[in-house]
């Protein structure tokens, strides 16, 4: 099997020379849980046969290459393509299996999928059948997008970030249920004291029913905390704050149910912030095995996580041959509508075409680095300079800074170097 850069070359040339070739068998697959539908067809708009609907396991794939080469010998079709449509997780095993064969796989995004159904025909309902017809005729057109194999060390990186992100909206989502039904329902003046959420939590677990900790002493009432908390500042004033509350609380009556709802659902909370510190400390384990992890590492703002969601993103730095393609990559390219009399005056934004998590983690490395490090504040501080009273603008221009930071890291990896601050010296900005 070809290595990736010789499977890129050949991408380009694919790339460059199929549309209106008559040397093409064109295979668009609309890809789902248990069974596909493949459509086949030339670049030049002949169909060669209409559909098959083949198995979602090896049978079913043996079957479709076995058809492809087929039709491809009847029809004298020397070259063979297979274009696929990202559907949650099911096209991966049938990419990597015809990957792992040797054939050209391809990908249509699920944007262009949308805006080409309606272009077809105004009118032209989805079904399986028209889908996979539609992700054929994109191919002919030239409008797809690599099909990127990652070689198994980033495959594993990706694996953990996408399970840290998994278990952060877990928490999100059990975190807020405490907040915005339990205690809102049952004690809402303990809202309050939620910048102390250990105490908050540990009131919730054991006892959330506001006239039972009245009725407690308050030198007695310690809401179920080891004693090594009691050491810390305001924790006691705190508790204190919180049994006073309770004498004048309008919450409801607590019924047993809601107090075990309350202690599994801080347990659940417990559990899952413990798997995320697993879950980073297994990320920055893989990460330093990176080559490029220390050239990143040395970015300002740039932690572990980061740098683990940037060479999990970026992969091999030499496949991208522009900085533009690393923007598009996070969505952060701009983009804007301009047409008509108000084309000049139309104001680019970034498109979020990309990676939400990279252009995130990218967001929170500006913050960090523009309030703590010398040399990126005052870069931040030139670009503000002149338009502070602009509204959002602060926002905006972490968002440009992301987008040099994802730049500077995308070079440091291809050039392996450490983070120069050279490469924001206010005065570059004229």
């Amino acid at each position: 099997m070809q290595d990736t850069e010789d499977c890129q070359v050949t991408f380009k040339r694919i790339k460059a020379e199929i549309r209106g070739s008559t040397k093409y068998l064109i295979v668009g697959i609309d890809v789902a849980k248990d069974k596909h539908h493949a459509f086949f067809g030339t670049a030049t708009g002949c169909t060669v046969a209409k559909r098959l609907i083949f198995d979602n396991n090896r049978d079913g794939f043996e079957r479709l290459r076995a058809f492809s080469a087929d039709l491809q010998s009847r029809h004298a079709l020397p070259h063979l393509i297979y274009g696929v449509e990202p559907t949650a997780s099911y096209h991966k095993p049938l990419a990597e299996f015809l990957i792992g064969k040797g054939d050209h796989v391809v990908y249509v995004s699920n944007v262009a999928v949308s805006r080409n159904r309606q272009m077809l025909d105004g009118r032209w309902d989805k079904n399986d059948k028209k889908d996979a017809a539609n992700v054929a005729d994109l191919v002919s057109q030239g409008r797809f997008l690599y099909y990127d194999r990652q070689e198994d060390p980033v495959r594993e990186l990706v694996t953990l970030i996408r399970r840290r992100i998994w278990l952060r909206k877990q928490e999100h989502r059990v975190r807020m249920r405490i907040r915005n039904h339990l205690v809102a329902q049952y004690f809402p003046e303990l809202d309050a004291h939620f910048q102390a959420e250990r105490v908050v939590l540990a009131v919730v677990r054991n006892c959330l029913d506001p006239r039972k900790i009245a009725a407690m002493d308050s030198f007695l009432f310690d809401a179920g905390l080891p004693q090594k908390y009691f050491h810390k500042d305001k924790v006691y004033e705190r508790l204190e704050a919180i049994w006073t509350a309770a004498h004048t609380s309008i919450g409801c009556p607590v019924p047993e149910a809601a107090q075990w709802e309350a202690s599994e659902l801080v347990d659940r909370l417990e559990g899952l912030r413990s798997e995320m510190a697993q879950t980073e400390a297994r990320i920055e384990a893989l990460a330093q095995s990176f080559p490029e992890y220390e050239f990143l590492i040395s970015i300002p703002g740039f932690g572990p996580i980061v740098s683990a969601t940037v060479l999990a993103a970026i992969g091999n730095p030499h496949r991208f041959n522009s900085e533009h393609q690393v923007l598009r990559l996070a969505g952060l390219d701009l983009s804007a509508s301009r047409s008509g009399k108000t084309s000049d005056a139309a104001v680019p934004v970034i498109s979020k075409q990309g990676k939400a998590d990279l252009r995130y983690m990218l967001i929170q490395a500006a913050q960090i680095a523009s309030s703590f490090d010398l040399v990126i504040r005052q870069y931040y501080t030139q670009l503000l300079k002149g338009r502070e009273l602009e509204r959002g603008i602060r926002l905006k221009m972490k968002v440009k800074l992301g987008a040099k930071f994802l730049v500077v890291a995308w070079t440091l990896m291809k050039r392996r170097k450490k983070f120069d601050p050279t490469h924001f010296d206010p005065r570059r900005l004229g």
